[in-house]
């Protein structure tokens, strides 16, 4: 039940720009649950969908090539996505607004441009594809028979789970908990005594071989460790339909055929600065920082980490092409190693387990395409639709357009590899100075983004838009070359 607060001269909702979109109600922020481990998860979900190419591929082709000495990178990256993220999530712990109505706020397209951006990024089914291929390494079979298949379950999966988000953070739990299974096993038959003496190098060692690796290839591993463009904002999506903060008065999204939907308005909720709220504030917070660090940023290193410890002792020093530093055929090089240090049995576990995790990240990379478009089209456009039946078109059209590609073997279109390159980076470059703003403008004074967290979101300005540049400079060579 919503406790409601009358409006006053210091109405928190007066600062709420509301041209394009009402203003929040005034409502008290709710109590923090006394088990807060049973609201553990959006972290690990956006964990499970940023464990993908990055780090199944790209940090250990770095390492196959120079070694442990660009690892630090992942951290730096990471621990840059952690401020982000937080930011994104502190406005949705005082609102339960997504972060990108909050940026609608502002204007009313900016909603729109953010989804359409992602929505080409993703519009190749890399994923799916990526995941059918290490299928194929282990049963045989045909890529695009098997990638048509997965994309047609992904899309069963998020459209028929009676809630969403329960289905998805499930899936995700699982690819993590395959992934410390994967980190377990290898440690104990691949990873001998030479590679552990090797592991001080990630520190003692630091390197940024561009010369070797190329710069820009060095600079999306550091910038996209963990996750990117999109995926990011969509935190705000994840935590509302687990019910952090003010988000608890939101309802989820659920399948228009087995679930149960709740009209939701436009707009959400602020509190009053009041000492109670603040100090319910401030125990949110603490608990909201504490999960992103101990499921996004402290699992994804780890992965990223043994991923590289992987990679380092079983093809570091070896003929490893660079053709395929962003290809799924380097893990097919890596397998074949592993199969010879390890027995054939691990290189068929290893990129098993490779499939299930990137089949997860296809599932989430499509929620979060389908859910940030869907919030943006319900809160701004359609206000009287329903956001889980705009949901549940959005995934299909997605997953429609994937099939289509494959079915007609088309590898990934130049246009489209150009686009998902250049799109993350500008995305995050722009909506780290718009997170400035809504988070210092909108929410009362004493939440509002301050101090060094607030020169976290100009570095990241700075890292995504020096990253934006670098990339389109490169695609623009590759395109004209």
């Amino acid at each position: 039940m919503v406790n409601h607060k009358e409006t006053s001269p210091s109405d928190p909702a007066k600062v709420f720009p509301d041209k394009h979109i009402p203003r929040p109600q005034v409502c008290d922020l709710p109590e923090p649950p006394s088990r807060q481990w049973r609201l553990i998860g959006p972290g690990i979900v956006a964990t499970g969908v940023g464990l993908a190419s990055g780090e199944f591929i790209l940090f250990p082709y770095i390492t196959s090539q120079v070694g442990l000495t660009f690892v630090w990178a992942a951290l730096l990256g990471l621990m840059t996505q952690y401020f982000l993220n937080m930011e994104i999530e502190r406005y949705t712990l005082a609102t339960g607004e997504t972060a990108v109505t909050g940026f609608s706020r502002l204007w009313k397209h900016w909603g729109l441009v953010f989804a359409i951006m992602a929505y080409f990024a993703n519009l190749w089914p890399a994923w799916a594809t990526s995941s059918a291929t290490l299928v194929s390494y282990v049963f045989g079979g045909n890529v695009a028979v098997i990638s048509v298949v997965i994309l047609v379950v992904v899309a069963l999966i998020l459209t028929l789970a009676p809630a969403v988000y329960t289905a998805l953070e499930r899936a995700q739990m699982l690819k993590v908990a395959a992934i410390l299974l994967l980190i377990v096993i290898g440690s104990l038959f691949v990873i001998g005594a030479s590679t552990w003496a090797a592991l001080p190098s990630v520190i003692t060692q630091p390197r940024f071989p561009a010369a070797e690796v190329g710069f820009a290839v060095l600079m999306g591993a550091l910038a996209f460790a963990g996750a990117g463009g999109g995926q990011n904002l969509v935190q705000s999506n994840w935590i509302r339909d687990k019910g952090f903060g003010m988000g608890c008065y939101l309802p989820k999204i659920v399948s228009p055929l087995t679930g149960e939907a709740q009209a939701r308005g436009q707009a959400g909720f602020i509190f009053p600065a009041t000492e109670a709220n603040l100090a319910r504030w401030r125990a949110w917070w603490r608990f909201a920082n504490k999960e992103q660090a101990l499921t996004f940023v402290a699992i994804t290193f780890l992965s990223i980490m043994f991923m590289s410890l992987l990679a380092y002792a079983t093809v570091f020093g070896g003929d490893v092409s660079n053709d395929v530093s962003n290809d799924v055929s380097f893990l097919h090089v890596e397998g074949e190693q592993m199969m010879t240090t390890a027995g054939s049995w691990f290189g068929y576990f290893f990129w098993g387990a490779g499939a299930f995790s990137l089949f997860a990240a296809a599932l989430g990379i499509v929620d979060y395409t389908s859910r940030l478009a869907a919030d943006v089209l319900k809160t701004t456009y359609f206000p009287n639709v329903s956001e889980s039946k705009i949901y549940a078109v959005l995934v299909w059209v997605l997953v429609f357009i994937g099939t289509v590609v494959v079915a007609a073997g088309l590898g990934q279109p130049l246009l489209l590899a150009t686009i998902a390159a250049c799109v993350g980076g500008f995305m995050m470059f722009i909506y780290s100075g718009l997170l400035i703003v809504i988070n210092r403008k909108m929410l009362p004074a004493e939440i509002r983004v301050r101090g060094y967290r607030l020169a976290a979101l100009v570095w990241s300005i700075l890292l995504f838009g020096v990253l934006a540049v670098v990339t389109v400079q490169q695609q623009l060579d590759r395109l004209l070359g």
